[in-house]
Formats: C-alpha cells, sequence, structure tokens
C-alpha cells in the first residue's frame, strides 16, 4: 500500500513538472504583437527559407515566415505567406528579395523600399495583400550562369582556333618576314648616311643646282608680285579719281539726273499739252468736215443763207405760183 502512495506521488510530481514546463515554454514563446499577413509568389527556388524564418525590414526583424507552398493561381510558382508587425513601415512601394545568412544556406525574407510604386497585384484565393518578390542576386546569378558559361566556352573555341598549328606557322612566317623587313630597313638606312656622308649619291650632287634655280624662280615671283602690287597701286588711285567729289561718277549721276528731270516734265506738262492740242484739232477737223458736208449739200446757203431754199422749177416739191388776177 505504501509503495502505491509513492508510485502515485511520483507521477503527480512528473505530470505537475512537466505542465510546469509546458507552461513556461509557452510563456517564453509567447507573441503579444499585432501582425499582418502578406503573400508572396516567385517562380525562382527558394532552397533554405523555411516556416518560422526571419522577416527583416533593412536588416531589422519584423516578423516571420508562417507558410511555404505552391501557388494555386499560377502553376510552378512558389507561395510565400509571411506574418509582419504592423508597426513596420509597409508602403505600396515596399518589395521582397530572398536573403542569404552567412555561409550557412539558411535563407530569409528581407524587405525593402525602392522608392517608386509599383503596379498592385491582385490578392491570392485567400484574400490577402500581395508584395512582389524579386529575383536575388544569387538567383539572377544562377539564371545568366549557363549563358556566361556558353560565352566563355565560345571564346576558348575561338582562342583555340587562333593559336592552331597553321596560325602559329602563319605568325613565325610574319615574324621572319618582319626581321627581313628590318634588316632591310637597316641596309637602306646605311646606304643614304654614306651617300650623304660621301655625297656618292648624283641627286645629291645636283641639289646645289636646283637650290639656284629654286632662288632664281623666287625672285622672279618677287618681281611679279612687285609688278601687280604697282598695278593694283594705280587702279586704286584710278577708282579714287573716278568716286572723288566732282568726278566723272558724279557728273554721270548728275547727267542722269537731269535727264530724268526733263523725263519727269516732258511727262507732266509736255505731253498733256500735246493731247490737248490734238482733241482740239480733232474737234475742228470734224466742225470742217461737217461744214462742207453742209455747203456740198446745200449751196444756195451762201446765198441766201442757212434756212433751207425753196425748190426750183423741175426740183421735186416745186409749185408754181399762182397768177394775179388782172
Amino acid at each position: 500500500m505504501e509503495n502505491k502512495s509513492h508510485a502515485l506521488a511520483a507521477g503527480l510530481f512528473v505530470l505537475v513538472v512537466s505542465g510546469l514546463v509546458v507552461a513556461l515554454a509557452m510563456w517564453l514563446t509567447r507573441d503579444n504583437g499585432d501582425y499582418l499577413a502578406y503573400e508572396m509568389t516567385t517562380r525562382d527556388g527558394v532552397s533554405g527559407l523555411q516556416p518560422q524564418a526571419a522577416v527583416r525590414y533593412k536588416g531589422v526583424a519584423v516578423g516571420k515566415v508562417t507558410h511555404i507552398g505552391f501557388d494555386p493561381q499560377v502553376s510552378g510558382n512558389v507561395l510565400i505567406r509571411i506574418a509582419v508587425d504592423d508597426d513596420a513601415p509597409i508602403t505600396p512601394t515596399t518589395f521582397a528579395t530572398l536573403g542569404y545568412q552567412g555561409v550557412t544556406g539558411l535563407s530569409y525574407i528581407l524587405l525593402d523600399d525602392a522608392g517608386k510604386s509599383h503596379p498592385p497585384l491582385p490578392p491570392g484565393v485567400s484574400g490577402l495583400p500581395r508584395l512582389p518578390l524579386h529575383s536575388s542576386p544569387f538567383a539572377q546569378l544562377s539564371e545568366q550562369g549557363p549563358i556566361i558559361l556558353g560565352q566563355v566556352q565560345e571564346v576558348t573555341k575561338r582562342v583555340n582556333q587562333l593559336l592552331s598549328d597553321d596560325n602559329q606557322k602563319h605568325f613565325a612566317d610574319a615574324l621572319a618576314h618582319i626581321g627581313s623587313a628590318a634588316a632591310s630597313v637597316d641596309a637602306l638606312t646605311r646606304r643614304l648616311d654614306r651617300s650623304v656622308t660621301e655625297r656618292l649619291d648624283p641627286a645629291l650632287a645636283a641639289l646645289p643646282a636646283l637650290a639656284k634655280d629654286a632662288g632664281g624662280a623666287v625672285q622672279s615671283l618677287k618681281k611679279a608680285g612687285d609688278q601687280i602690287a604697282v598695278m593694283a597701286d594705280t587702279f586704286g588711285q584710278t577708282a579714287q579719281r573716278l568716286g572723288a567729289p566732282g568726278g566723272p561718277i558724279e557728273q554721270a549721276a548728275h547727267g542722269v539726273q537731269t535727264f530724268s528731270q526733263a523725263a519727269e516734265r516732258l511727262k507732266s506738262t509736255t505731253l498733256p499739252s500735246l493731247e490737248r492740242a490734238a482733241d482740239d484739232t480733232g474737234r475742228a477737223a470734224r466742225q470742217i468736215s461737217r461744214t462742207a458736208a453742209e455747203v456740198s449739200a446745200n449751196p444756195q446757203g451762201f446765198i441766201y443763207g442757212s434756212g433751207q431754199a425753196s425748190p426750183g422749177p423741175g426740183e421735186p416739191g416745186f409749185v408754181a405760183p399762182a397768177r394775179n388776177p388782172q
């Protein structure tokens, strides 16, 4: 009976201690903060990221990862849910990247502010708001790695082609030709030096005569230049005399002006007078013509006047006068 009571006491003690340990753990791990849930979706791999991983905003811990799975809206994308403290400065310009903790391989979510607004992402099936998740530098490097390796392989292939046996032979031949050309240049330099020193080249002997002829040509050119200068001076003096006050140019301009004034007087005075005289002459001629016509039609007008004369015997309209009674 006593053994059973000791066993019961021991069991109760273990249960009480276990409860105390659980309560202590819950008290130590309690989190009374207010959190906001967000979602992120990406096609990149999330190796090293685990639930309960830290979420940092510019290096400051502001939350944790609550779920990692597949996005039901986009096939092949990874869906990440995070809980962020409501005091964190999340704005429409906030975006996320995948950070790495040293060489451990563990990842965390790093939030940052781009300074420019991102297009709003539609919420997922859960209705939670979504943040844009940008590719990390390591992800970009892993994506560009095959392209870089392909370019390095192509460069290596071209270098191998450039350093092939045939090209090396060509390089050796080119170096030999360059050496021969250098020897030829050296020989030519020595020959020129010997020719200048010993005056063996006939062309060098002809240089003094050529220099003398060139000097004569220069003197001739100088004389011609002096003559041209004298002619230019003469032309300048002639032009100065022509343009001087009272000179030929001014007299010609005065004559042109006088002729212009005479033409203006002819136009304004003489021509209108001639036109009026012509009109008067025309009117007088017409009057003379009418007078001649009247005289031709009635010559008796000189005797009887300008009135119409009575028809005479034998003329139309003649009427014999009546006889007076005796």
